[in-house]
């Protein structure tokens, strides 16, 4: 049988132009594959590593309506909650690169770091920020990209709360799962709040809570919104996964169809290999009228058609994921991350597509080698030798 096999094999290297032709074009295929599903995991990922204790309140009309501050008093009274803090998106920019895009919020800090606790901060930065109303801290990834260290002075221009706003810089944070975003700006919301028009003062745009026991959520969720539904603004609190998927449900169009196009271009890597297995088997149609006489059973000619399928589809998986996986996770993923780190905070191909992609082009050469391996098995021996060309 592995001589068998060894024959298929060595087939593939009796026309190296179109084998290699076809390795290429499988390989392209299979490197875009794995750059969409990597988009798609990687979106998932803020659902997939969301904290399971952790809960989200916000305006039940919009996420972008505010709430009054103090219904973060009555939410903490609630059963069964440990924590909660609150924070706003303040969507501010860099005046000097107005077109780099990061997240910016105001928080509050002593309530902030415990229930966000995948934010890792040092013990001396935590303090210097704690103390600094002025203060900010900044994920390593935006630190990185906008070339700031601890002790810079920096200036904000807001847009949703307009004006030069001024900070300093008290601390680098990192992030201990992958879903926390690292090229956040994050400061005081006491320091926002005192500076803003009596009118706008003392609201907040989300809460986010701890609970005591990740299986009430849901009980907890209807508790919090109770609360509330007798007031003028009223509110909807889901778990902290929910709101991710909430959120990524906006862009639902735009998934269905990145699954449409990873699925059509495994068709198109289908066809790629179909096309060259069966013109290598229509080549060799006289030799294996030859074999069939001088003894060779329909199984063994279909046997080196589905290997010589396998091998193309092996080496076809080989090349495309040994380019994908670098190029992704050494180039495009530290890219992505640096500027789209809003939505996609983590942006590598994850082990298990890498295996998949593999396996996909495996399947699919054997899958693509079934119909010549069976037309190869049927030939007829008389006439197959009459055959010129």
């Amino acid at each position: 049988m592995s001589g068998l096999f060894l024959i298929a094999a060595r087939n593939l290297g009796r026309n190296w132009l179109r084998t290699i032709l076809t390795v290429l074009g499988a390989a392209v295929a299979l490197i875009a594959f794995v750059m969409l599903r990597t988009v798609l995991s990687s979106w998932e990922v803020g659902a997939e590593y969301a904290a399971k204790d952790r809960l989200g309140t916000r305006h039940k009309v919009s996420f972008i309506m505010q709430l009054p501050k103090r219904y973060i008093d009555d939410i903490r009274n609630v059963p069964g909650v440990k924590q909660a803090t609150w924070a706003n998106w303040f969507g501010g920019k860099d005046p000097g690169k107005p077109n780099e895009f990061f997240a910016t919020l105001a928080v509050d800090a002593p309530s902030f770091l415990p229930v966000m606790d995948e934010l890792v901060l040092d013990e001396e930065s935590k303090t210097r920020w704690l103390g600094d109303k002025k203060g900010a801290i900044v994920g390593d990834v935006l630190a990185k990209k906008l070339h700031l260290k601890v002790g810079d002075k920096y200036i904000l221009q807001g847009s949703i709360y307009p004006g030069d706003w001024e900070f300093q810089i008290d601390g680098i944070y990192t992030a201990a799962r992958k879903s926390l975003d690292r090229s956040q700006f994050l400061f005081h919301w006491q320091y926002m709040n005192d500076l803003l028009p009596e009118a706008r003062r003392d609201t907040i745009g989300w809460v986010m809570t701890r609970v005591d026991d990740p299986s009430k959520s849901a009980d907890i969720s209807a508790k919090v919104d109770k609360i509330f539904d007798e007031r003028d603004t009223q509110t909807v609190t889901m778990s902290e996964r929910n709101m991710q998927l909430s959120f990524m449900a906006m862009f639902g169009a735009i998934l269905t169809v990145l699954d449409i196009v990873s699925i059509i271009i495994l068709v198109i890597m289908l066809m790629i290999l179909g096309n060259t297995i069966a013109m290598g088997v229509r080549e060799r149609t006289r030799e294996y009228a030859v074999l069939r006489a001088i003894g060779f059973l329909p199984w063994h000619i279909r046997f080196f058609v589905l290997g010589e399928a396998v091998v193309l589809g092996i080496i076809a998986g080989a090349v495309g994921v040994g380019i994908a996986y670098p190029f992704v996770n050494g180039l495009m993923g530290k890219a992505i991350e640096e500027n789209m780190s809003a939505w996609f905070p983590y942006f590598r191909v994850e082990p298990q597509v890498a295996i998949a992609a593999g396996v996909i082009a495996v399947v699919l050469a054997t899958t693509a080698a079934l119909i010549p391996a069976i037309q190869a098995g049927r030939i007829s021996v008389t006439d197959a030798l009459r055959r010129v060309g």
